[in-house]
């Protein structure tokens, strides 16, 4: 049996929590989201806790199904309450960003500008060289982030690009004479 599907999942205050038939609605201050309940999966809620119980544990794909149901809404919950954030960082002679509207605006060391338009949901904010993705959906967070980012990976000679916060480059040495 999956030992992430038996913990319970948290209800922090100013969330409620919703079991139908087939999905589990989860409505806070931020948003409104809905995750699916898959088969020979039930849910209840007891007081702040939401626990999840699966019936039948003889399939390699139930058994997977009841980690996924119970970390999505374990999602769900953070989303609504809290939110989700991913930092990025412009490194390089030139490297700028702005929020125009709906839209990201990259300098990348391009010929062009690259206009990135933003999903509904998704926000941004930009300060000097650090751009920081929000929302309430992880997936989408992330999702995002890795987009902006493939505009311009970090290369491994000088680590010019576009990096998450914190993450580490493996610079290699270059040409030697």
């Amino acid at each position: 049996m999956s030992r992430i599907g038996k913990q319970p999942v948290s209800i922090p205050a100013g969330v409620e929590v919703t079991v139908k038939a087939d999905s589990i609605s989860v409505k806070g201050a931020n948003a409104t989201m809905e995750s699916p309940l898959f088969a020979n999966i039930s849910a209840k809620v007891e007081g702040n806790r939401l626990t999840l119980e699966c019936s039948d544990l003889g399939t390699k794909k139930t058994k997977a199904n009841f980690g996924l149901a119970r970390s999505l809404v374990a999602n769900n919950v953070i989303g609504v309450s809290k939110g989700f954030s991913k930092d990025l960082e412009l490194r390089g002679v030139g490297y700028r960003a702005k929020v125009q509207g709906k839209n990201l605006d990259l300098s990348l060391g391009f010929s062009h500008p690259v206009i990135y338009a933003l999903p509904d949901g998704i926000e941004a904010k930009v300060e000097k060289s650090i751009i920081t993705i929000s929302g309430v959906d992880k997936q989408r967070v992330g999702q995002v982030a890795a987009e902006i980012r493939a505009y311009r990976p970090p290369e491994p000679y000088k680590g010019k690009g576009v990096r998450y916060v914190g993450e580490h480059v493996a610079t290699k040495e270059g040409k030697r004479a």
